[in-house]
């Protein structure tokens, strides 16, 4: 298992807070003691896991969204939680990424990048739902990543999140589009953006 995802189920196991005196810390604690929260990105990658309704979700009902990008589940469901995944996403952790997310930043993250197994390669754009989802429950700087297929994408998850930050790679790496388009369109919207 992950050292972030053990780190946050041993935080919640314990009621919340930082390891106990004479506790081995977590390996966040431990970095971000040594060389600060800055040294710390917690790499997030989250699935939907699809439920007839919020209810149903069980503890993971604040991780509940509607119709995230306009999808539904395999059988029509409206309703989905986010489900941190490990292993390249081929297993659960049944931890939502609020649970995460939150508590790696209590066990001093300095910043998520949040990827999203559903929106990777899509190219139908970010996320918004979960982006604006863990930006609501986090104080620590977020990277959106996943989806993007278009210039407009950008814009899209700025516009409609907090997020500090969003990512694309295979869009570029297929030269689908340029990087100096995506940063034009970002000027014209008036949109901050790294030269």
């Amino acid at each position: 298992e992950p050292q972030g995802v053990q780190a946050a189920k041993e935080y919640w196991a314990r009621g919340g807070g930082t390891a106990p005196a004479g506790a081995e810390p977590s390996c966040i604690e431990a970095i971000a003691h040594v060389y600060g929260r800055q040294a710390v990105v917690i790499s997030v990658d989250p699935r939907r896991v699809w439920v007839t309704d919020p209810g149903s979700a069980g503890a993971h009902e604040a991780a509940c969204v509607c119709e995230p990008q306009g999808a539904r589940g395999p059988s029509g469901e409206r309703y989905c939680w986010y489900e941190c995944t490990i292993k390249g996403g081929r297993e659960g952790s049944d931890l939502d990424v609020l649970q995460l997310t939150r508590a790696c930043e209590a066990l001093g993250a300095g910043e998520i990048l949040l990827n999203s197994i559903d929106a990777d390669g899509q190219n139908s754009g970010f996320d918004v739902a979960l982006v604006g989802m863990v930006k609501g429950v986090v104080s620590i700087p977020v990277i959106a990543s996943s989806g993007a297929g278009k210039p407009e994408h950008f814009s899209d998850v700025f516009e409609k999140t907090n997020v500090e930050a969003a990512l694309a790679a295979g869009i570029f790496h297929r030269e689908e589009v340029a990087i100096s388009q995506v940063k034009d369109h970002l000027r014209e919207k008036a949109l901050p953006y790294r030269p």
